[in-house]
Order: C-alpha cells, then sequence, then structure tokens
C-alpha cells in the first residue's frame, strides 16, 4: 500500500499563449484593424493639432490687440476700438457672461433633475416616452428660434413678473425696477435656462436610469418609500452625472450667441439690479460688434473671444473631472 503523502496540485490557471501575448502587445493584426485603429488615431491628432490652433491663433491676435490696449484689459468699462489708441475692456463682458450663467443654471438644474426623476421613477411609461422625446427636440431648436421667441413672447410678458420682484423684493437693490422694457441680465438668464434645460434633463435621465436595480430594491425592502428612495439610492449615485451634465448645459450658456443678441440691450456698464437693461456677454458683443468692426477692432474681438475659450475648456474639463473621478459608477460597471 503506497503510503505516500500526496498534495492536491493547484488548478490550473489560464495563461494567455505567447503568441496571443504578442498579439496584444503588437496591437492590431488584421487590416481592417489597423485601418480603423490608424484612422481613430489620427481622427485624435487631428483634434489635438485643430485645438492647438485654434489656442495659437486667438493668441496670436489678442497679443496684437492688447499691446496697442490704450486701457486695462481687464478692468476697464468700455469698448471703444475706433479711438487711437483704442481703449476697450472686458469687466462688463465677463461680469454680464457670469451672471447670465448662473441666472440660468440657478433656474434650469432643479428643473432639470426633477423633470428626469419624474420620467424614470414616477411617470408611467406610456407617458415618459412621448415627454422624453419632446424634450429631446428641445434641444435641437436652433438658438435664433429661442431668440426670436424670447423677444416676441417672453420679454412682453415678464413685465408682471419684474413688477412683483421690484414690489416685494426691490428693497435688496438687485430686484429693483425703474421701468422700461425687461431687457436685462435676469432675462437673458431664463431665456438661457429655457435653452440649457433640455441637455441637462437628458443627460440625468440616463444617469439615473442607470442606478443599479437591486440598490432600490433593498431600499424598497427595508421599508423605504419612493422618495426615500430616490433620496438615498438614486440621487447618490447620480450626483457626479448631474454635475456634469450642469456643466455642459454651462458650457452652452457661456457661449450663446443670437438669442442673448436678440433679447438683450446691451450697454458698457455693471448694472446692481438685474432687472435694469444693460451688461453684455462675450458672445454677444462678438457677434453684434463683428460686422462693422475695423482690423484692431477685430482683434480686440478676438481677444475677448480667447477669454470666453479658456473659461469654456475649464468648464469642460472640470466635466471631464468629476465624469473620470466616478467612472466605478457606470452602467457597465453597475
Amino acid at each position: 500500500m503506497d503510503t505516500t503523502k500526496t498534495t492536491d496540485a493547484p488548478p490550473p490557471t489560464s495563461q494567455p499563449s505567447a503568441n496571443a501575448q504578442k498579439r496584444v502587445n503588437r496591437g492590431a493584426t488584421r487590416p481592417g484593424d489597423r485601418v480603423f485603429l490608424g484612422l481613430s488615431r489620427g481622427s485624435g491628432i487631428l483634434l489635438l493639432v485643430i485645438m492647438a490652433a485654434i489656442a495659437v491663433f486667438l493668441t496670436y491676435r489678442a497679443s496684437l490687440a492688447i499691446s496697442k490696449d490704450h486701457g486695462n484689459f481687464l478692468t476697464t468699462f468700455e469698448w471703444n476700438t475706433n479711438l487711437v489708441p483704442p481703449s476697450f475692456g472686458i469687466a462688463v463682458l465677463a461680469f454680464g457672461t457670469v451672471v447670465s450663467s448662473v441666472i440660468a443654471m440657478v433656474l434650469a438644474v432643479p428643473v432639470a433633475v426633477a423633470i428626469a426623476l419624474f420620467l424614470t421613477h414616477y411617470a408611467p411609461r406610456r407617458m415618459s416616452g412621448p415627454v422624453a422625446y419632446v424634450i429631446d427636440l428641445l434641444a435641437a431648436v436652433p438658438s435664433i428660434v429661442y431668440g426670436l421667441w424670447g423677444a416676441l413672447i417672453l420679454v412682453p410678458h415678464l413685465n408682471g413678473l419684474f413688477g412683483w420682484l421690484d414690489e416685494y423684493l426691490g428693497w435688496t437693490g438687485i430686484f429693483s425696477w425703474q421701468g422700461g422694457a425687461p431687457r436685462s441680465m435676469l432675462t437673458v438668464g431664463i431665456l438661457l435656462a429655457i435653452m440649457i434645460l433640455p441637455i441637462i434633463t437628458n443627460v440625468s435621465r440616463e444617469v439615473f436610469r442607470q442606478v443599479p436595480q437591486m440598490h432600490e430594491e433593498a431600499a424598497l425592502a427595508l421599508g423605504a418609500t419612493r422618495w426615500e428612495v430616490i433620496r438615498m439610492s438614486v440621487l447618490p449615485f447620480g450626483r457626479s452625472g448631474v454635475i456634469s451634465a450642469s456643466m455642459l448645459g454651462l458650457g452652452r450658456a457661456l457661449g450663446e450667441t443670437m438669442a442673448v443678441a436678440t433679447v438683450l440691450s446691451p450697454t458698457f456698464d455693471i448694472q446692481t439690479s438685474l432687472l435694469d437693461p444693460g451688461g453684455g456677454t462675450f458672445a454677444q458683443n462678438i457677434a453684434s460688434k463683428f460686422g462693422e468692426a475695423t482690423q484692431d477692432g477685430r482683434d480686440a474681438l478676438i481677444a475677448s473671444g480667447l477669454v470666453l475659450f479658456v473659461i469654456t475648456l475649464l468648464v469642460n474639463g472640470a466635466a471631464r473631472a468629476i465624469i473620470a473621478r466616478r467612472k466605478e459608477y457606470s452602467g457597465a460597471n453597475a
């Protein structure tokens, strides 16, 4: 009788063969794979080259304008490029761009999140489909159409709202109204909120749909109500997606041109009240002054465009950073 002590050998592990490892290291081997790899890599490189070319062009033309600027480019409350030497600054434009975008975000984000939650967790399937389709169509409406609607429909119907704000909140100074057509920063913010609402809603809706079903079922099994399920499971899961969607909407609000130019009465001063006409934005100023500008004036407008370009890149970079930080919550890993 063989009493030799034997030990169980560990189960064999599946290791890739040498040829397979070489194939992985070498990359694509089939002709179609090589062509696709080359096209993909070339497209990525081309995009970086285009972005770099745009940045170089804007920087060069901006440097020509700033070198001739008699005022301070960052703090001057004036835009007169026909003077010799010219005097212009972006203080009013930066203030108007930031204020109108912040107003749009404050109004649009809560409504967009509420619509997304309603479509994914409250509305019946027969209703959620058509409503989601209509919201998708709103994202495809051209900016000039929004601008015409804002000038012809929105502006005439804001007198009541402006009067109410002036009566009850005018003591703050921010909502005081001196009368006149309501073509102010608050009007621009309301119109921008309507424009970015479909973007934030659609992205948030898709994020909420990726919430693992077992999380919601576990919360329901513990006796949570539907709102508690949303508060404890859905919103924490989709927080990064909602923030990213909001930043995408913010990017559009920062660069919106024709709609703002249609409803705003621009002036180069900063109004303490959001209801008084005046102010301006980068994109609106470029659109309204580029056609009649001289060579120095166009360089000055390009310099303001460079500032908007940098702001937009920072917003989109922040959105990508948030997505990368919470990538473990993607639908593939749920």
